[in-house]
């Protein structure tokens, strides 16, 4: 795989890919827009920062590129949406700097409350002054953290050792998740109307952006603090400024910026603020976040080459890890099961369903979902699919998807069920595992049991004596072995269902002469890729 660096990123957390003799490694740094569009076609994995953009025209020359990995939390610079219709898996590395970021924060708290940079420049000057930087104690304040997630969380607990209130804003966190870190949720406006100090943690989102504008300072007691060091644009930079010049707001604390490097004049007014401790995007800067952040980002490339899950894929649905032992069979069951199921159908598909039933009901199953999707769409397109574009190239065709779930399992444990519609017809698979081994033990209305084979023939017919016979003979005649086979009937001398495992493929010819001497009313050679789900899939099975 080659590899292009566009950013700095550490070369000790680079490490793991300069060792791998799979990799070519190249590092090209401050390339112009026109040379790097010159040279993304060679590559199938571009790793950045924040000093490339990966837009459209970078997805569009970049014919090669399975991954873009992001050396840090955000993806702001990178078009995911775009990159996810080209297959292109995205992923970042959200913890690495978790804790620089969160300690940042703190420290830049800790230096408005106490006047250290006003101080600090003063005696350098030569100046001995105290009285003007007489500062404030975190003790008892009511301090408000807006995200509690991994930076949130962390800032939260630190603001408790510092004796504060604290009150958090998180709708998709839980009330335990809270009460562990020692903090009460409430909503946004109580966040605003009681909190002394105000942070937000967020990801920079269409639901974020200007979350917190004039309504909101609006709300807010006077002599707040408030503090940026998640994402610039968060915060209403023009109601922060108007808002220290009105006095609402005491002071406060800003790493981040709506534009970077900032250029307009309410940034520049913003910086130039006595009231404002800045930083020019520091959060992530530390020694040990640099390293942590490359070294996730390598992890995830390697994983991609091992065929193993990806845990920081922006745009792949993806199991709790610690279910991915036990669901891992169940993508390769999906992956078969489909592969099979779409060779039965001769129409456009118009409505695919998936069915869980039994115990796996229990858990998400959308992954399945999307692996099932991909393995679909991949005998029926031109274009590379997979668990990044499966789902946007079927809105592109027309297909309604649908997942259905039951605890009620039947006579098994497990059941996975496919249902492919098109142009008046239906197609039904039901799988199940046998010991890990994907089993297909239901077609349309027929009860079966067995595995799929590399090459199979299926056919309907008129249940009569010789017809068996009458196949396996012609099979003879070309040298076509068979390894086994499953029969399904309803009734006697009624339609019956044969599946013949075979030792090669059925050309036409045979497959017609077969068609003709059974008088079949259905038939079909089909080919499986028998094994483990294939990297095509993204799923890491």
């Amino acid at each position: 795989m080659k590899i292009i660096v566009t950013d700095e990123v550490s070369a000790e957390g680079l490490a793991l890919l300069t060792q791998d003799a799979r990799i070519q490694l190249d590092v090209k740094l401050g390339l112009k827009k026109d040379e790097l569009l010159a040279v993304i076609g060679d590559y199938e994995a571009i790793i950045t920062r924040s000093g490339t953009t990966v837009d459209k025209a970078l997805l569009d020359a970049a014919t090669k590129l399975k991954i873009v990995a992001r050396a840090g939390v955000g993806i702001d610079n990178v078009d995911v949406d775009y990159a996810s219709s080209k297959g292109v898996i995205v992923v970042n590395a959200p913890f690495g700097n978790t804790n620089s970021a969160a300690e940042h924060t703190l420290a830049l708290l800790l230096s408005f409350c106490r006047n250290v940079t006003i101080a600090n420049a003063s005696l350098k000057a030569g100046e001995w002054k105290r009285a003007p930087f007489t500062g404030h104690e975190l003790k008892g304040r009511v301090a408000g953290v807006i995200g509690l997630g991994k930076v949130g969380g962390r800032v939260a607990a630190r603001l408790k050792a510092f004796e504060c209130e604290v009150l958090a804003c998180d709708p998709y966190v839980s009330v335990k998740r809270a009460n562990d870190l020692g903090v009460k949720l409430v909503s946004h406006d109580e966040i605003y109307k009681n909190c002394d100090i105000i942070t937000v943690h967020t990801p920079l989102t269409d639901e974020t952006r200007n979350m917190v504008g004039p309504r909101e300072f609006g709300l807010m007691k006077s002599g707040v603090i408030i503090l940026n060091v998640a994402r610039g644009g968060i915060i209403n930079e023009q109601a922060l400024l108007d808002n220290l010049v009105s006095g609402k707001v005491l002071g406060g604390a800003v790493d981040v910026w709506s534009q970077e490097p900032p250029s307009s004049e309410t940034l520049k007014q913003l910086i130039a603020n006595k009231k404002l401790v800045v930083t020019p995007h520091l959060g992530a800067n530390t020694f040990e976040a640099q390293i942590n952040v490359a070294i996730d980002v390598s992890r995830e490339i390697i994983n991609y080459l091992d065929d193993k899950p990806m845990e920081n894929a922006v745009n792949i649905p993806r199991f709790d890890l610690a279910l991915m032992d036990q669901m891992r069979p169940f993508l390769n069951l999906m992956s078969v099961m489909c592969d099979f199921g779409i060779q039965l159908v001769d129409t456009n598909l118009e409505k695919v369903s998936f069915g869980f039933a039994g115990n796996i009901a229990h858990y998400d199953c959308s992954p399945l979902t999307v692996c099932g999707l991909t393995a679909l769409l991949n005998r029926v397109v031109d274009q590379d699919v997979n668990m990044v574009n499966a789902s946007l190239i079927a809105d592109q065709m027309g297909i309604v998807v649908e997942e259905s779930k039951t605890t009620q399992g039947g006579a098994f444990s497990n059941v996975v069920t496919l249902i492919i519609e098109g142009e008046g017809k239906r197609r039904l698979v039901s799988g199940t595992l046998f010991e890990g081994v994907p089993r297909i033990v239901r077609l349309r209305d027929y009860s079966m049991d067995f595995s799929p084979e590399e090459h199979m023939l299926l056919l309907n017919y008129n249940d009569r004596p010789g017809i068996i016979g009458k196949v396996g003979t012609i099979l003879g005649q070309y040298n076509i072995n068979i390894g086994s086979m499953n029969l399904g009937r309803h009734e006697k001398k009624g339609e019956a269902m044969v599946l013949l495992s075979l030792d090669t493929a059925v050309p036409e010819n045979v497959l017609q002469e077969i068609k003709a001497a059974a008088d079949a009313s259905y038939i079909r050679a089909l080919s499986m890729r028998v094994g483990a789900c294939t990297r095509s899939c993204g799923c890491g099975a």
